[in-house]
């Protein structure tokens, strides 16, 4: 059974800023013929911008590539049926994600400048399946996952605005008190939005600031989020590709059979200035193509059921319960 495949967060859109870089460029893991070969009928396209001056500026020319990409014949808008049609069957299906609120609203600008330039990102994306408020460091919005701060002003005013917009929230990149400070603020609310860690593996078995501790992990099982396996090296084992599988026995024991999917996180890493990092992913995960043999691995670790929970019905299910 050829398996079809779901990964909640990739980096294209940011490699195709560079105007020379190509969809089937097969030097970046989320590549054209990567994903095909892999069966991806969704890969989530993130827009990632540093927080920094003039972030914005990324932010909504990769919501400008997107809009061109869903142009494509390779390519088309997601949605929960229109991935089975024959005409699809062949193409990769795509969503617009959002890594960092720097990417709508810059650290100096208004905020209701801000809220526009976000508005003209949904109307490039057609949609915008989740938002993580920040990055590594720390922003307007909160704490990065390498900062300590939790959840600010202007962090409670954006929550309040994409309440009702069917958007979820990604703590991916959150320090671990603003993840606390957003399930506290949100249920002191009364909303409703949906939860997620698009690309995060559990820090009980790799110690790592990107990695969910056991508390945050169940809050967005028991929430009835997602948590994507992420495939770099430093959030799985720096020396072990095998402990991935650890990963998803990791989440078994928490209960969140229901809860685990792929984010596998392929970006564009060969000019990353940490050479001592090189390369960023083992040969086991390096690219897209490589899901059919991760999926037949988790069968025989675990079961078929597992797999195509993992692969795609727990995403399924979490994005039609979004937008119905």
């Amino acid at each position: 059974m050829n398996t079809i495949n779901v990964d909640l967060h990739c980096d294209l859109l940011y490699y195709l800023l560079d105007p020379k870089a190509l969809i089937d460029d097969k030097e970046i893991g989320c590549s054209l013929p990567y994903l095909t070969e892999g069966n991806v009928k969704l890969q989530v396209m993130a827009i990632y911008a540093g927080t920094g001056e003039g972030s914005t500026r990324y932010g909504i020319t990769q919501s400008e590539i997107f809009s061109n990409l869903i142009k494509n014949d390779h390519f088309f808008l997601f949605n929960n049926e229109n991935y089975k049609t024959s005409e699809n069957r062949n193409r990769v299906g795509v969503i617009a994600s959002i890594e960092n609120g720097s990417a709508f609203c810059d650290e100096n600008e208004s905020l209701d400048s801000g809220f526009k330039n976000l508005e003209k990102i949904i109307q490039n994306t057609q949609k915008v399946l989740y938002i993580g408020i920040t990055h590594h460091t720390e922003n307007r919005f909160g704490g990065g996952n390498n900062a300590k701060a939790g959840l600010k002003d202007d962090g409670k005013v954006l929550i309040d605005y994409i309440a009702d917009r069917k958007i979820a929230i990604d703590l991916a990149h959150t320090s671990d008190q603003l993840a606390h400070d957003i399930f506290n603020y949100i249920d002191q609310r009364g909303y409703s939005i949906p939860i997620l860690a698009s690309h995060s593996n559990y820090r009980s078995v790799y110690k790592n600031n990107r990695n969910l501790p056991d508390e945050l992990a169940k809050e967005v099982i028991h929430r009835k989020g997602l948590i994507g396996l992420n495939f770099i090296k430093d959030y799985v084992d720096i020396h072990h590709p095998e402990r991935f599988y650890e990963h998803i026995q990791y989440g078994l024991d928490l209960g969140g059979e229901d809860s685990m999917a792929y984010g596998a996180d392929y970006f564009y890493w060969k000019n990353h200035p940490d050479t001592s990092r090189h390369p960023f992913f083992f040969p086991e995960h390096s690219n897209a193509s490589r899901y059919p043999a991760i999926n037949k691995e988790i069968e025989e670790r675990f079961s078929r059921e597992l797999v195509e929970k993992i692969s795609h019905k727990n995403a399924l299910k979490f994005i039609e319960n979004i937008y119905k």
